[in-house]
């Protein structure tokens, strides 16, 4: 299973990117999937989920009305849109699947590696 994530790069302020994660090894039409962040010296964060079927999901208060989480189960890929990006948007983002009916971020199964977004100011 391997997941590969792109798309990240160096964006101004208020400016947008759309990360992609291509799956290979699973069916996405079991899994639900996330995208996490990390920046320097904080914690890794949730930042979105979706369920399997696409009909489900959560953003973090910080990203609410800023990022859209979507999938095409046919291709095996998932995205994040954001848009009106800024300084505290900058981390690196991973992706990351977990099986259908779980939901706890323990239950993440298969991570990606991460694609750096970078926000000037």
């Amino acid at each position: 299973v391997q997941l590969q994530a792109s798309g990240g790069g160096l964006v101004q302020a208020g400016g947008s990117l759309r990360l992609a994660c291509v799956t290979s090894g699973i069916s996405l039409d079991y899994y639900a999937i996330g995208w996490f962040r990390q920046a320097p010296g904080k914690e890794r964060e949730g930042v979105s989920c979706i369920n399997s079927s696409g009909g489900i999901s959560y953003y973090a208060d910080s990203v609410k009305g800023r990022f859209t989480i979507s999938r095409d189960n046919a291709k095996n890929i998932l995205y994040l849109q954001m848009n009106n990006l800024g300084p505290e948007d900058a981390a690196v983002y991973t992706c990351a699947v977990r099986p259908t009916g779980t939901a706890a971020k323990t239950d993440y199964r298969y991570w990606g590696q991460g694609t750096q977004v970078t926000v000037s100011s």
